[in-house]
């Protein structure tokens, strides 16, 4: 919806009961006169008591960042936002306990809808939401039917909001069949009929019907666990730039000749200090157009890392599967045209084709209270469109996730069947474990983990992913360091078996 007026249309969760009860309590008492007016025993206009009711919710005063006030069939909300703001998304799946709302619905603010506000009249505002459970206020000269008979105003102070970048997305979920009716995302627009007052208009509505499996809002994470989360992130993505550093470092001094699996191994580890620089600068609040650039680069990291990790799974398998070396001609100038062009190139064509859709990114936080839950929101600068985030973020991870699972099933294999008549089993097998941890941090398995984000493995996913893969950078770093010890005391039995050998011969 690109152009909201007064009165938006949507679904709306509920937040928290805060304030205090003598602020509310004149909301409180409209709201119930507005209830038995829909059961038709007080003849008043509706524009009445809509216009009242917003009128109260935006001059009311109370404690807290927002206020919530119910009846049967009406809910209204409040919250009071300042020129920081960072987007807001309000999610009916964080409301258990409120039975107004039996049936899924979401909505998401951009950061943009304070901007001109504040441009003009840079002060506290108030954005109010209203949900009906009820079409008794809205009925048009055609008597339109409405989908679940839920209607939302959201108000934003007493101006209006014109000409969005990024839409504000309203979701509905429901189990009636359409396939005899036109659904349509309309607004409530004042004065358009003679008879009524208003009628219902799809002017700078956009409708999509996503499949029934396509998730279309993200479940908020508990605020509690944000700290923590925040503090393993910053602390692991350190340690692992100075890991990726120093290994990229140690690989220029020890390396003495040109070798492709040397360079793909130096290329990876700057793929991946890159990623974690590019996180880190994206966790801090900067300016929308500085927000833009950080989150195109955070993306192109991401993109760059497992395209090489892909390519390590690829040189893995030429490695053990091949029985004959093979010469590809310019074999590292393809690898990188591969790992750092093909990412630049997608994300210089999202940005051209839309350079909205990077940004300011919500992430929903549900904060616990005794009386209810209610939603706050933080932000990180990254990809904002559902349809970009998975495609090339989830799409492109599971492609090489899949691919670099695939490799390490059958490099096991290989490594089994190499072992399978071996005699000595000790410390071959302790060789192996290692080995095969190795090779699972080299290929980049652990980022498979982000396409377990659901049900009761949501907050273990959570923790494992952030842990694991801020730490990523550090466990290649080990592996390099393993790999450079167990070369040298190769080298240095190679040494002594030929010396052995030579004195034989003397």
């Amino acid at each position: 919806m690109n152009r909201c007026g007064a009165l938006l249309l949507c679904l709306c969760l509920v937040a928290s009961r805060s304030g205090t009860a003598g602020a509310s309590q004149e909301v409180q008492s409209w709201m119930e006169k507005m209830e038995v007016a829909t059961r038709g025993r007080v003849v008043t206009p509706p524009a009445h008591y809509i216009h009242l009711l917003e009128w109260k919710l935006l001059n009311t005063s109370f404690e807290g960042s927002n206020l919530t006030v119910q009846t049967e069939s009406i809910q209204s909300l409040a919250f009071k936002l300042g020129c920081d703001f960072a987007g807001l998304s309000l999610n009916s799946s964080a409301l258990e306990r409120i039975p107004l709302a039996p049936v899924r619905h979401a909505m998401q603010f951009p950061a943009e809808l304070t901007r001109d506000t504040c441009r003009t009249r840079p002060k506290e505002l108030r954005l109010i939401c209203i949900y009906f459970s009820t079409s008794f206020f809205f009925q048009d000269d055609s008597n339109s039917a409405l989908l679940n008979n839920y209607v939302l105003g959201a108000q934003l102070g007493h101006s209006h909001v014109n000409d969005l970048n990024e839409p504000i997305n309203i979701s509905f979920w429901h189990n009636q069949s359409l396939d005899d009716y036109t659904v349509t995302c309309v607004f409530w627009k004042e004065q358009a009929s003679k008879v009524s007052w208003g009628a219902w208009s799809p002017e700078g509505c956009r409708t999509e019907q996503p499949s029934p499996a396509q998730q279309l809002s993200q479940a908020p994470v508990p605020e509690e666990l944000l700290a923590p989360l925040t503090y393993i992130s910053l602390v692991g993505c350190s340690i692992s730039i100075v890991a990726s550093l120093l290994a990229i470092l140690l690989h220029f001094h020890a390396r003495k000749q040109s070798d492709s699996t040397a360079c793909i191994h130096v290329n990876l580890h700057t793929s991946v200090m890159l990623l974690n620089v590019a996180f880190l600068l994206a966790m801090s609040p900067v300016p929308e157009p500085v927000c833009m650039v950080l989150a195109a680069m955070l993306h192109y990291a991401l993109l760059s890392s497992l395209t090489w990790m892909a390519i390590e799974g690829f040189n893995l398998y030429l490695l053990l599967g091949r029985v004959y070396n093979i010469y590809i001609r310019r074999y590292m100038l393809k690898l990188c045209m591969l790992g750092w062009g093909f990412p630049a190139l997608l994300v210089l064509t999202v940005l051209t084709v839309q350079s909205s859709v990077y940004g300011h990114r919500v992430i929903p936080l549900s904060v616990s209270h005794a009386n209810g839950t209610s939603v706050r929101n933080a932000s990180i600068c990254w990809v904002r469109s559902p349809a970009v985030h998975n495609v090339l973020v989830m799409g492109y991870g599971g492609l090489t996730s899949l691919f670099n699972l695939l490799v390490l099933a059958w490099t096991l294999r290989v490594l089994h069947r190499l072992r399978v008549q071996e005699q000595t089993q000790g410390a071959r097998a302790c060789r192996d474990v290692v080995t095969v941890l190795g090779l699972t941090v080299l290929l980049g398995t652990t980022w498979a983990l982000a396409f377990c984000s659901f049900g009761v493995f949501l907050l273990p996913q959570l923790f494992l992913f952030t842990t694991f893969n801020s730490l990523y950078g550090f466990f290649l770093f080990l592996w390099f360091c393993s790999q450079r010890c167990h070369a040298k005391v190769e080298a240095k039995a190679a040494t002594e078996k030929e010396t052995f050998s030579a004195s034989q011969m003397m």
